[in-house]
């Protein structure tokens, strides 16, 4: 495992039209870690994914995954290296079944015969299915969290150090979304997890990053940052429920408030 799977050096990126989707970056993501990147729509957090993995190859500035930069030559190393779940399951799931679907990548990889049998069972266990009972079955036919969980089962068959998420509860509903969160809790790898689902960053990052029209406007704890109701009002993000108001007040309540307090 390396030190520091993904280093970001002034990193900068504009789209054919002009628009400059990401300005300057410097980032760096420990193993191990679990890093949340919010911004609002149009923050360049869909472009700096997109460059993790080599769908966007850097137009200018320096991008380290592992040992490879980021260039033609180590997309394959690199693709294997990093795992992208992408927003909507339906744009990963494309085979007639689960199984062909989870196969597919460790196939390409090589993977054959019992070993690839084992690891495509172990994934579904990974994330909480039975291969018995999905093995077989259409993805078409599966709910939002079932399509999830196998897109993530598909991109952990490919056994990659680094697991980056784009939106991942944005289709989920509230059990589907608790039981996510309960299992990227439980992987041990280092994970990027771009979200406009604020709560779900409190409980699972340790380390924030907000994107404002890509570039890199403040990144350190995530209590800290996303406790700051006027910064986060200012990024046009809302503050998680879990500092619900009564929280908030209690927290910055004036002085003399105090007393009054007392006599409860």
């Amino acid at each position: 495992m390396h030190h520091n799977p993904i280093a970001i050096d002034d990193l900068s990126y504009a789209y054919a039209d002009g628009t400059q989707a990401l300005s300057h970056i410097n980032l760096s993501i420990a193993a191990g870690e679990r890093v949340a990147l919010v911004g609002a729509n149009g923050s360049g957090k869909s472009t700096l994914l997109l460059h993790l993995n080599g769908i966007l190859l850097p137009q200018s500035g320096r991008l380290t995954v592992g040992e490879y930069p980021m260039q033609p030559e180590h997309l394959q190393a690199i693709r294997n290296f990093v795992g992208l779940v992408f927003q909507n399951p339906d744009d990963q799931l494309f085979m007639p079944t689960v199984w062909e679907d989870i196969t597919f990548g460790p196939m390409n990889q090589g993977v054959q015969g019992k070993d690839l049998h084992h690891r495509c069972h172990h994934c579904l266990y990974a994330v909480g299915l039975d291969p018995e009972r999905y093995a077989q079955r259409s993805p078409e036919n599966l709910s939002g969290g079932e399509k999830q969980r196998v897109a993530i089962a598909g991109v952990l068959a490919m056994q990659p150090q680094i697991l980056v998420f784009d939106e991942p509860t944005a289709q989920l509903d509230p059990r589907s979304r608790r039981q996510l969160i309960n299992l990227l809790q439980q992987m041990p790898m280092t994970q990027l997890i771009a979200t406009h689902d604020l709560d779900l960053a409190l409980e699972l990052c340790d380390r924030t990053i907000v994107l404002n029209r890509g570039e890199l406007v403040r990144q350190g704890p995530t209590p800290q940052i996303l406790g700051d109701q006027a910064f986060l009002q200012q990024h046009h993000l809302e503050l998680p429920l879990s500092y619900s108001r009564p929280y908030c007040q209690l927290d910055h309540a004036p002085v003399q408030a105090k007393p009054a307090m007392s006599g409860v």
